[in-house]
C-alpha cells in the first residue's frame, strides 16, 4: 500500500497542527490526529449544497455565502446545482487552505475557483455574516467540525444564539442556512429554533455512496 505523504502543515492559533496529506491521488486534510476531510469523502459536503439549491430553484439570481473552502466539495456542488446568474462568496480564514487548493490539490477542485460565478474571500465568514442585512439567499457552514468545535474558539461564535441573530438578519426573507455537523446536537437544533429559524434536521453519509460516517445538516429557513 502506498504510504502517507505529508505535502504541508500550519501551526493554528491554538498550538494545533492542520496538515495536508497525500498518498496516491487521495488527499487528507487533518488536524492532529484526526482526520477533517477525505478527497474520497464528499457525499454530506455535496448534499449541504444541493439541499439548500432545492429551496432556491425558483430564485434566478441566488446570492449565496459559504464558509470553509475545506477540499471545495460544496463549491462545485453549489455551482452545478445553480444557474449561470448565481454569485458565491466562499470565506476560507486559512491562506494556506486557499493555497492547498490552487496548488497541491488543484486537480480536486477541478477549476472551480475559476468560475466567473464565484468570489474567494479569506477571512472571517462571521464578518461577512454580521455585516449582511438580508444581503444572502443562502449561507452554508461547513466550518471546524460543526457546533461541537474542534479548530478555533472562535468559531463557537457562528453557532451562538448571538451568532445565529447574525445570520437570520443576514438572510433574505425566505433565505436559507444550512449547517454542516459531524454528529447531530439537539441543543443546536433548539437554539435555531430560538433564533426565529423554521428548522429540518437532514442526517447524511459521508460518502457519496451512501455509507460511511453518519453526519448531520440543518437547514434553517428565515420565514419570508
Amino acid at each position: 500500500m502506498i504510504p502517507w505523504e505529508r505535502l504541508d502543515a500550519v501551526t493554528l492559533e491554538d498550538g494545533t497542527e492542520l496538515k495536508l496529506m497525500r498518498r496516491g491521488t487521495e488527499y487528507s486534510i487533518m488536524l492532529g490526529t484526526n482526520e477533517l476531510m477525505n478527497s474520497r469523502l464528499s457525499g454530506s459536503e455535496e448534499a449541504l449544497a444541493n439541499l439548500a439549491a432545492e429551496r432556491l430553484d425558483e430564485r434566478t439570481s441566488p446570492r449565496l455565502l459559504i464558509g470553509g473552502l475545506g477540499m471545495g466539495f460544496t463549491l462545485r456542488a453549489a455551482l452545478a446545482a445553480l444557474g449561470q446568474g448565481a454569485s458565491i462568496t466562499v470565506a476560507e480564514l486559512v491562506p494556506e487552505v486557499i493555497a492547498w487548493a490552487k496548488g497541491p490539490m488543484a486537480s480536486v477542485f477541478a477549476g472551480c475557483l475559476g468560475d466567473p460565478r464565484v468570489t474567494l474571500h479569506q477571512g472571517d465568514v462571521g464578518e461577512l455574516i454580521r455585516t449582511g442585512r438580508s444581503e444572502w439567499d443562502a449561507i452554508l457552514l461547513d466550518v471546524d467540525n460543526g457546533p461541537d468545535g474542534l479548530t478555533r474558539e472562535g468559531n463557537d461564535a457562528l453557532y451562538s444564539a448571538t451568532g445565529l441573530s447574525a445570520a437570520h438578519q443576514a438572510l433574505a426573507p425566505g433565505g436559507i442556512l444550512s449547517v454542516w455537523s459531524s454528529a447531530p446536537d439537539p441543543v443546536f437544533t433548539r437554539r435555531l429554533r430560538h433564533a426565529g429559524f423554521q428548522v429540518e434536521e437532514k442526517p447524511t453519509r459521508a460518502s457519496t455512496k451512501k455509507r460511511g460516517a453518519r453526519h448531520m445538516i440543518w437547514l434553517a429557513v428565515r420565514p419570508a
